[in-house]
């Protein structure tokens, strides 16, 4: 029987639940829920921030940012215009308003390390070998844009090296730490995804780390862009990501 890829390639909900199967990986899910008045509220409260992204889409398209203020009030971020509302009522009704009839998430706000005062993510490239192992080929920062909320390369994030982006966060010893931790991250995300969708070749995670360094899985990529490592000054993660993959295309 083929596997059908299809659901899971765009569905974020079918991937989070996925997930949270693992006992591996399930500490590094953020909370996600069905959008719904009463997740909203549980959640704006419990975790002060949140997004609210579309349960299929890409580039970041869709995805809003909500903030409850310290005192009173709620606000809420789309693309680069912010909204204010004195009271939840308001505030779901604009947010229902804006997702319509479409499925959306509401997901745990991560708030992301930053560099040059702009909010950076990461993505690790996953990929199946010729021989049959899952391998960390490349791992990129990817700096959002100054006024978005999101990373994105098609939202007006930039591509670098992550050496770049963490310089002034971690030492030399405690990013060659991060790097193994999130290349196995990575592979036993993409090793417990091929037990139930045995067809995939590769998937992009995209993590971010919070102000204690802890990684959080933000979203999982089934068709990753490539091209993104040609965007860096050493070409090798470039080289191997279009070799692992040139192998499957042409099989």
């Amino acid at each position: 029987m083929k596997a059908n890829t299809g659901n899971l390639v765009q569905s974020k909900w079918l991937k989070t639940k996925l997930l949270l199967r693992s006992n591996a990986v399930r500490p590094f899910i953020p909370d996600t829920r069905k959008f719904s008045r009463r997740n909203l509220e549980q959640m704006i409260h419990s975790y002060g921030m949140i997004y609210v992204k579309p349960e299929r889409g890409t580039y970041g398209n869709g995805v809003i940012r909500a903030e409850r203020g310290e005192h009173k009030g709620f606000t809420y971020q789309y693309e680069e215009t912010v909204r204010h509302f004195d009271t939840f009522e308001a505030f779901h009704k604009s947010l229902a308003k804006k997702t319509g009839k479409r499925s959306y998430l509401i997901q745990k706000g991560i708030h992301l390390l930053k560099h040059n005062r702009r909010r950076f993510d990461i993505r690790v490239m996953v990929q199946l070998s010729s021989k049959g192992v899952w391998e960390a080929t490349g791992i990129i920062g990817r700096l959002g844009h100054p006024r978005k909320i999101v990373t994105n390369y098609h939202s007006g994030g930039r591509p670098m090296a992550i050496e770049t982006l963490l310089s002034t966060h971690l030492t030399q010893h405690q990013l060659a730490h991060l790097t193994g931790e999130l290349s196995l991250l990575g592979t036993r995300m993409a090793a417990h995804m091929q037990k139930t969708y045995p067809r995939i070749r590769q998937i992009g995670v995209d993590v971010g780390l919070d102000r204690s360094l802890t990684p959080w899985v933000i979203e999982v990529n089934m068709k990753p862009d490539p091209y993104i490592f040609n965007q860096l000054k050493d070409k090798s993660m470039y080289r191997k990501v279009m070799k692992y993959r040139r192998y499957w295309l042409e099989k």
